[in-house]
């Protein structure tokens, strides 16, 4: 007889992963027993050598669908021979926690089978799971993950549910967030005629159960606008197909063009919609549901207002019975957008929703179960190339990632400004938290706060070290600063270039090409177009794009006109950049103190590629003015993709590329003029728009060929927001490989600067190897 201790890390607790060991126990005639603690979970096995060995195969190789196992150690141990069979014991706490927790995942088909049979008892139940599915992360508040543990704590299960949690034959066996309509949760719809004071307790004086969920539907499809309660916070639904129904709720959320996700019912309807490839379909049925970007059908009956200006969709499934429920009943798209006022975070506190939301809706769908950690829905993009994520939540939240080395110390990263994540590492992995958003809202700010605690107690990391932007007017670089610890300041593209090393498990120096809409330089200018020379020690600017002021800071991001003003300027002189400005509808007398601006050392010097992407959009006729971040480049995006490969001008050798000092400097002043004159020429804006785009890249790739070969290097990294764009991106990489370059792309952390905490965690958990 034999006896081993087996320890099991990684994503291994709340996925079914102690009843899966009992079961494969049971089954080897083995004793013994298995229990979680804080550092995932740990085996104690008696038996023979080969049923011992066969066990722990089937630990990996078999292990349940949610589980992600990282590692099985093995301890042989004296056999006791006492043990008279197997069994699952009480979880332990061991100390630091150092298991991940699962990602909140999509109801299972199982589950929606017993949804959708009026013979079950969880028929119509919105709160159905089991160890397959269902929520984790916003209803853990700490670990090792039981239910004492979770929001579920308050619910006790009734007899037929215990019988289920305590049976290892049942899927449901120490399924944590088990329940059903006599024990658990429920639904609960307040009709928000009388305002929202009536509104007490989540049930008190509502109409509760599948009714709510009947009369909420039914106010959707007359037309009227809903706030529902969902796993990581609130949706407001509306009839995508209603076109006065979406202007109201555009008016009322004070959200002018920003799209709106559209839910659909099944992979059927999604692709009645949009353009779908495997790679979108996939992600669209995948576990994790996130939004998914794809080129939308013409002639769909989703309203012109959703998406407008753009050529894509933002397509999700339903990823709880609740969503499924409402869909099947519903025989249409609904919109299912953030619960919140434009830019304010997602509303997941029910007193916050009824304050917040309830003046927006006509109905509030609520529940009785907390969500502990608000969670937006992830944001992905498919092209033929890759699928590439853009907001990385729920679904993704809070799996971590391998770190291609091993850190000595413990860290904090609190990101950047804008599209928020904060970060932790310790020994081999670094782990993003979901998205927060943008830090210049009180109540993001908060939820930032929350964040930090949040996912550094999860995950059990005393920080030794926080790193932060080299912003010092960054809300997250104050906060780093207040912080009795080893502060280290990463430069902000320097972190992006990091972020995808980590992605790719680099560790030896890249050509990084970040592109992006600014980031504070060392030099104190905005920078936004680099080619950076850089591993996890340090960064070497060796190339940039040509540096022009930005006309009144802030002002010239949201009034693309400005820009465009400077670059018609820098391509054609003042006079003509005066005119360009006032066809579009600007007064001469503010064009003329814009450019005025623009030549004055008080405006911000910037090499921003985002801003030029932005002067190009308005000076072909596009947004002179956004309602939301990049919104005049991405509708330049969309112009540039009705034009097909091979269809664009040209424009050969119209961006200049020159040394400067130590550096290349790119000037696409005379791409501008050429793209100008073209356009009064008469030809196309959405031609002249691809052919910008193909240049600028060709262009990118020419000046990357030529550092590169200066310094020996043979692999590229594209990062940074702008390279978002697919158009883009596609000719770069493609320029790049032809030349016979190893190209590095994001997929798993998005390019943005929802990426850049985890590129400031790397390069400060390298400083201590």
């Amino acid at each position: 007889m034999s006896r081993e201790r087996l320890r099991v890390t990684g994503t291994v607790q709340g996925v079914g992963f102690r009843p899966f060991v009992y079961r494969h126990a049971v089954a080897l005639g083995l004793t013994g027993y298995v229990l979680n603690d804080s550092a995932g979970v740990l085996i104690d096995v008696e038996g023979t050598a080969d049923r011992i060995a066969e066990l722990t195969r089937l630990l990996v190789d078999d292990a349940p669908p949610l589980a992600r196992v990282a590692a099985v150690t093995a301890e042989r141990l004296q056999p006791s021979g006492a043990s008279t069979g197997f069994r699952i014991v009480e979880s332990v706490d061991a100390g630091s926690a150092d298991v991940p927790v699962s990602v909140d995942t999509t109801t299972c088909a199982d589950c929606l089978a017993e949804v959708d049979d009026p013979d079950d008892r969880r028929y119509r139940y919105a709160f159905t799971n089991c160890t397959n599915c269902g929520p984790r992360y916003t209803i853990v508040l700490g670990v090792p993950y039981d239910r004492p543990a979770t929001t579920m704590a308050g619910f006790e299960m009734c007899a037929r549910c215990r019988a289920e949690y305590d049976d290892p034959a049942n899927r449901r066996f120490h399924a944590q967030p088990n329940a059903c309509p006599a024990c658990g949760p429920r639904l609960a719809w307040h009709d928000m005629s009388g305002g929202v004071d009536g509104i007490g307790g989540v049930t008190d004086g509502a109409i509760v159960g599948p009714a709510a969920l009947d009369a909420a539907l039914g106010a959707v499809i007359s037309g009227q606008i809903v706030a529902m309660k969902g796993i990581g916070g609130y949706h407001i639904v509306a009839d995508a197909t209603n076109s006065a129904a979406i202007a109201e709720l555009r008016r009322r959320k004070a959200r002018d063009d920003k799209p709106f996700a559209v839910m659909v019912a099944s992979l059927a309807a999604a692709h009645r919609l949009c353009e779908l490839d495997d790679v979108a379909a996939g992600a669209l049925s995948s576990i994790r549901r996130p939004i998914v970007l794809a080129p939308r059908r013409t002639g769909s009956d989703v309203a012109d207002g959703v998406a407008p200006g753009l050529g894509e969709l933002g397509l999700m499934l339903p990823y709880s019975a609740l969503h499924h429920m409402m869909l099947a009943r519903a025989a249409r798209p609904l919109v299912m957008t953030s619960g919140n006022l434009s830019d304010e975070p997602i509303a997941h506190n029910d007193d916050d929703a009824v304050a917040r939301l309830g003046p927006l809706v006509d109905g509030l769908l609520l529940h009785d179960r907390p969500i502990h950690i608000r969670c937006d829905d992830s944001v992905v993009r498919a092209t033929p190339a890759r699928l590439q994520v853009l907001r990385r939540s729920r679904g993704y939240a809070p799996e971590p990632l391998g770190l291609p080395f091993r850190a000595k110390r413990s860290v904090l990263a609190v990101g950047a400004e804008l599209k928020s994540t904060v970060s932790v590492a310790k020994h081999g992995w670094v782990v993003p938290s979901h998205h927060i958003g943008d830090l210049e809202h009180l109540a993001t700010y908060r939820s930032f706060l929350q964040a930090v605690d949040h996912i550094a107690r999860l995950y059990g990391v005393v920080p030794e070290v926080v790193a932060h932007d080299m912003h010092p007017e960054y809300l997250s670089s104050k906060y780093a600063a207040q912080l009795d610890l080893p502060a280290v300041s990463v430069q902000h593209h320097h972190a992006h270039v990091a972020a995808c090393m980590v992605e790719h498990g680099r560790t030896e120096a890249v050509l990084g090409i970040t592109y992006d809409g600014l980031g504070y330089g060392p030099d104190g200018s905005l920078w936004g177009g680099e080619m950076l020379i850089a591993d996890f020690v340090s960064s070497r600017r060796v190339a940039h794009l040509r540096p022009v002021r930005m006309p009144g800071g802030v002002a010239a991001i949201r009034e693309p006109w400005r820009m465009g003003a400077v670059w018609a300027a820098a391509a054609n002189g003042r006079e003509e950049a005066a005119r360009r400005a006032h066809t579009h509808g600007v007064d001469e007398t503010r064009v003329g103190l814009v450019l005025d601006l623009a030549e004055r050392s008080s405006s911000p010097v910037t090499t921003s590629v985002g801003r030029l992407f932005d002067a190009v959009a308005a000076l072909l006729g596009g947004r002179q003015r956004v309602s939301y971040e990049a919104q005049a480049a991405i509708e330049l995006e969309a112009m540039a993709c009705a034009v097909g490969r091979g269809e664009a001008p040209r424009y050969d050798g119209a961006v200049a590329i020159a040394r400067e000092g130590d550096a290349l400097v790119l000037d696409p002043a005379p791409l501008v003029g050429a793209l100008l004159l073209d356009l009064d020429a008469g030809v196309e804006p959405a031609l002249i728009a691809a052919g910008f785009h193909e240049a600028f890249g060709r262009a990118t790739v020419e000046m990357a060929r030529r550092v590169a070969a200066e310094h020996r290097l043979d692999t590229v990294a594209l990062t940074g927001g702008v390279f978002q764009n697919a158009r883009l991106t596609d000719v770069v990489a493609t320029g790049l490989r032809t030349e016979g370059f190893d190209v590095l792309v994001h997929t798993v952390i998005p390019p943005n600067d929802g990426g850049i905490s985890v590129g400031q965690a790397a390069i400060a958990a390298f400083a201590s190897v």
